[in-house]
């Protein structure tokens, strides 16, 4: 098994590092799927990463049947819309991969498509994304972690392998990647929440007690839930769940999201996990708030309260 052409849907923050990273060995063959208006745009304007305008091969789902691997990088909140563009380019023998944030990218994605296409995987990048400007810094990206359910070096992941070595992308296989998703849900949730609700960088997180212990509560819930399904991510000193170098003025997704005013992505985070919650009959009030604090800033955001 090769891979040698590769469609991604998403062109934002996850995007723009496969982008940067597979563009030079790839070349014609690395595809930004879009359609209609942002394939125009994407087409003419490009993306710029690093303060470099990069130039995107865009191409329909239809030109994009029979990649070797797609990369699904969109928004949670436009993964739905993005299915019957994925249905289009998946061929029997394509690998899909879709390092979003969360916990069930996968199995929506698989639902539609089979699950056999799926290769678990997840993202660990600090970046900046203002219009169609990305910044980041490549040198401590972790970059994508990915596996297989079983552990097993298959020769998917082989190929994956194969394909992303000697390159700008950075990668990690894991032998637990399951249970790896788990704790960057955790720390998702822990460090993207906080800080978006109280509207600060990454440092306060240690310069204060009470946004620590809000985290820490934050986190105590995902660690429940999580054990309900048989998965421990109680080690708070495990590497996955813990971010990479980071400036300490640093502003994660979903503070990003409403400093831009943008739908951010609490229904993939809180969301997710008080539905589980609720099934598992886990309590989880500092999600639920977390939850409502952060849907009352969308509304504020778009004018509905004042």
């Amino acid at each position: 098994m090769k891979i040698g052409k590769v469609a991604m849907i998403g062109a934002g923050a996850i995007g723009s590092y496969f982008v940067e990273g597979l563009s030079e060995k790839l070349g014609e063959n690395f595809w930004v799927v879009a359609e209609g208006e942002r394939k125009t745009r994407l087409s003419e304007r490009g993306i710029v990463i690093n303060g470099k305008k990069v130039c995107l091969n865009v191409r329909t789902a239809e030109e994009s049947f029979g990649a070797d691997l797609l990369i699904v990088a969109v928004k949670y909140g436009a993964l739905q819309e993005s299915l019957t563009l994925i249905e289009k380019i998946v061929d029997k023998h394509t690998i899909v991969m879709s390092p979003l944030n969360g916990i069930d990218s996968e199995s929506i994605i698989g639902t539609k498509i089979g699950t056999n296409h799926m290769v678990y995987s997840f993202m660990k990048i600090a970046a900046q994304r203002v219009g169609n400007e990305i910044t980041y810094n490549p040198d401590v990206t972790a970059g994508i972690f990915f596996g297989e359910k079983d552990g097993s070096r298959s020769e998917r992941i082989l190929a994956i392998q194969a394909l992303l070595e000697g390159t700008k992308v950075h990668y990690h296989i894991c032998d637990h990647i399951e249970q790896d998703i788990w704790f960057k849900f955790a720390l998702n949730i822990s460090t993207n929440l906080p800080q978006a609700i109280i509207n600060c960088g990454y440092g306060a997180y240690t310069d204060s007690a009470h946004l620590a212990y809000i985290s820490n509560r934050l986190r105590d819930e995902v660690v429940q839930v999580a054990a309900m399904k048989g998965i421990d991510i109680s080690d708070e000193n495990s590497s996955t769940g813990k971010n990479s170098d980071i400036l300490p003025d640093s502003r994660f997704s979903t503070l990003q999201d409403l400093d831009a005013k943008r739908e951010t992505e609490i229904e993939m985070f809180s969301g997710a996990l008080i539905r589980m919650g609720k099934e598992l009959g886990v309590e989880t009030p500092f999600n639920e708030f977390a939850y409502h604090a952060i849907k009352c800033l969308e509304e504020k955001n778009c004018g509905k309260i004042k």
